[in-house]
Order: structure tokens, then sequence, then C-alpha cells
């Protein structure tokens, strides 16, 4: 049987699930990818005997990568296994607060009349509104593609625009955070979601804090072998079924030819496919591999999302303090966010999150330590002195949780790494090391981002910088979009 080729430019989280989808169709699937590795950003890190995922540390909606197992008739338990969380978050504040965020509405009830002495039903009322949210909008806005006319078809689109009143369209997630929750913990605690998708919440449309439903309703996960096993399951199975992948095999060009695609060429030659997904991020995209196509103005011009300074930490003794994620919080969120969205970092107190996978990982730390993430958001690379940032912000950091913790972090340290914008640009080609491709900082840019599909006849796009958005789950939603739109 004569099967069309496909090549998928890029192996990250989407690129991967593409390839699967794809070959569930019959087709002939090469994975290109420049790295010695596969997995983009959602990959890992050995420092010694220390083990780190290196990218995303947050897994929701499970049943995104499970569903790619049963396209083949596996059970997906017997290759990938995770655990539901029920702590989400520790949360410390410098007055000395300490906040367990839990996922059963009892023990959250119960934890802030706790710590925080409130009273917890303005918290389930607004979890009820973040589920509210989200189910009026994912199906349509978020499942789908928003320029297809089919979608507009759909039945229960009436009753989504009948809601857009109670969506918070003309205010912000900050704006509507301080009405519904008023107590500014909690407000700085649910303003946070705006970085799952690299945005302000002082600009961010309120229709985004649905994203907090997606942790606190749906659920929090963690695979039982770390995040990193979410690739390694996922290309393993790709490659049982004849996916092929092509490790350090840069694309230099997607081939067009009378706007049709003809294949791919790489430093080592030409490869010929009748449909190319490209994973790769949508702005290097156009300006590099698609030189001779007519570029969008307007989705290319977007804002971009937040980056991150990353730094990569074996400790030597373990923190009982500490559960899987925590967040540390900054005194003036505002400033912060100020300074990561007009290219200025010199917040004097930032907010610090620290993922601890060895908590729950066996072997991510020898006996009797860790293995530290620790994250601070930072702007896009557009020229800033990193080297010299990075060491205020590790300066910064180490004050503010030894402060927390009472202890002296510096002398814990005994393996060390770090990821910047420019690191991170270089490993993923993330355009100026943006996380989530463009931000979502006006009422619209959630919903325009760039298509699935192209004018070019057979050329596709898939990941975080294209439609529906960033973050593990609509990586893989992009994936499952783009193959349904083959026409």
């Amino acid at each position: 049987m004569n099967r069309k080729k496909v090549i998928v430019v890029g192996s990250g989280i989407a690129g991967i699930a593409a390839a699967l989808r794809l070959c569930a169709k019959g087709y002939h699937v090469t994975v290109c990818e420049s790295n010695t590795y596969l997995g983009g950003k959602l990959t890992e890190i050995q420092l010694g005997d220390f083990i780190f995922d290196a990218g995303p540390s947050l897994f929701t909606m499970p049943q995104n990568v499970t569903e790619l197992f049963t396209l083949f008739g596996e059970q997906a338990e017997d290759s990938f296994q995770y655990v539901k969380r029920n702590t989400l978050c520790h949360y410390f504040f410098e007055d000395g607060t300490f906040l367990p965020f839990y996922g059963d509405p009892n023990d959250l009830k119960q934890s802030i009349q706790t710590h925080l002495g409130l009273d917890p039903q303005p918290v389930l009322d607004y979890l009820e509104h973040s589920r509210f949210l989200y189910d009026q909008t994912h199906y349509l806005f978020l499942e789908h593609s928003l320029h297809k006319a089919a979608t507009y078809w759909d039945k229960r689109l009436p009753k989504s625009l009948l809601s857009l009143p109670k969506m918070g369209l003309m205010k912000s997630m900050h704006q509507d955070n301080v009405k519904r929750l008023k107590d500014p913990k909690l407000v700085q605690i649910f303003d946070r979601f705006a970085t799952y998708n690299g945005s302000n919440p002082y600009q961010a449309p309120a229709i985004l804090n649905m994203i907090a439903h997606l942790e606190s309703g749906i659920g929090s996960f963690f695979p039982k072998k770390g995040m990193h096993s979410i690739t390694q399951s996922l290309v393993d199975l790709a490659k049982r079924n004849g996916v092929e992948f092509k490790t350090q095999t840069r694309v230099k060009e997607i081939l067009v030819e009378k706007g049709e695609v003809r294949g791919v060429k790489t430093e080592s030659g030409y490869l010929p496919a009748e449909l190319v997904f490209c994973n790769a991020d949508i702005k290097p995209a156009y300006q590099y591999l698609l030189p001779e196509v007519k570029k969008p103005k307007r989705q290319l011009a977007q804002e971009p999302s937040s980056s991150a300074m990353i730094f990569y930490w074996g400790m030597n003794r373990t923190f009982e303090q500490l559960d899987l994620h925590n967040i540390f919080f900054s005194e003036d969120y505002q400033k912060e966010f100020d300074g990561i969205f007009h290219q200025g970092v010199v917040y004097k107190d930032p907010t610090v999150y620290v993922h601890v996978s060895s908590k729950v990982v066996e072997g991510h730390a020898p006996e009797g330590m860790e293995n530290w993430f620790v994250m601070v958001n930072v702007p896009a690379n557009s020229g800033q002195d990193w080297e010299g940032l990075r060491k205020s912000i590790r300066e910064r950091v180490i004050a503010k949780l030894s402060r927390c913790l009472d202890v002296s972090i510096a002398a814990c340290i005994v393996e060390e790494d770090y990821l910047d914008p420019v690191r991170i640009e270089e490993r993923t080609s993330s355009h100026q090391g943006a996380l989530y491709g463009s931000s979502s900082n006006n009422r619209m840019a959630a919903f325009l981002r760039h298509p699935n599909f192209s004018k070019v006849n057979g050329l596709y796009f898939v990941g975080g910088s294209v439609h529906p958005g960033g973050g593990i789950p609509l990586c893989l939603w992009s994936a499952k979009i783009a193959v349904e739109s083959i026409s």
C-alpha cells in the first residue's frame, strides 16, 4: 500500500501527538527534530545524581494523553501511570502566612478557615464560576478550530453566546478576582493563573479565570515517573507503531510550490511529503522555514508571552515544609507583572515557584536530598543583560527562600544549572524565549491565535504558539484540531 508521507517539524508534545494521530489514520510519518533529544520543553536534565523535569511541571487533563493510546487499541496504564493530587500547592507569604491549597472542597474550606481566618464561601463560589466559564467555552473555543465555519453551526454555540455577558470579556482577571474574592492573598493566588499561559492578570480578560478550573475542578495530577515520562511513553508508543524519528535533523525550509507543500529541506537533503505539520514556533516558522509564504502580520505582531528564569538546584537535605508544588509570593504583584510585560525585571521581591519532583518520583534525588526546580517569571528576550539579571535574580530568590524557610538556602545547593530566555530560545526555537508564543493581554488575543491550518495546501500548524494556546492540554488539542482539519 502506498501511504501518504507526512513530515512533522519538531518533536514537542504537540508534534509527537500529531505524529501519533496521523499514524493512526494510516499515514507514513517522519518527525524531524534538530536537537539530540525529543520532547521540546517537556524533557529532563541530569546533574550528578539529580534528575530534573526541565520544563512543564503541572499536569492536568491526563485524558488528553491517555486518549492517544486508545487510538492504537492499547491500555494507557500499561505504559503510563499517574496519580491525582489533593494538595495542589503550598503558598508562603512574606508575613509568615502559610496556606495549603487542596483540590477537595471540604479540605480547602478547612484550610482557608484555619490558615487565613476567612469565610471560604467566596472561594467556593469563585471555583464554581470558573467551572461555568470552562463549561461554556472549552468545547467550541478550545477543542475546535475558531477558523472553520462548521464550528459556528454547532448547536452549543447559542448557549455559549448567551453566556458572554457573564464571562468578563470587558474586565481583567485581576478586576474580577478583586470583586469576587476581596482578600488580597486570595486575589494573588488566583491572579497567578494568568501565568499558566504567560499573561498579565492586570490586562488579560476575566474569561481566562476558567484556567483555575483545570487545576482545582478537573484536578491536578502527576506522572509516577516524572513529567518527562509523558514524552517517553508517547515516543515509545509512536515507535511501536511505525513513526520514524530523526534527531539532529534541522529543517531549513518547508518547500512550497504553486500553493502546495512538497516536503522539507534539511541540512542533509530533501525529504518529500504530501503533508507537513509544523510544530515550530509560528514566528520563526514564517521567518526561516516559509520565507516565500505571505506572512499573517496581525498574528505575528501579537505581544510575546512571558519567559522564565529557572534554576535547577540539587539540595543536600530535605525540607518538610515543601510539597511537590510551592509558591512564594511577592509583596507587590502588580509591579512584578509590569516588569515582566514592560521588559523590565528589576522588581525587588519576585514570586518564586518551586517544584520538587523527588517528593514523588523515586530516583530523582539521592536519599536524604531533594531536586529543586525554581522558577521566576521574566520577560521574553529583547536584548537584556541576562547574565547580570541571572545573578541578581538568583541572589534575591535565595534571600527570599531563606527568609520563608528560615534556612540558609545557598549552603544547601550542591548541584546547579539554569535556563533563561536566551537558552530557552536556543534549545526550543521559541521566539525570544517566550514560553507560550503570544500572551493573552487583550480581550481577543486568546481567540485570534494562528489557525492550525494554512492557505498553503497540505501545511498545518501545532503547538503552543497557535490555536488554542500553550500548556500541555492545549498543545494536545492543537494536534487533534490540526489532524481533523486535513482536507
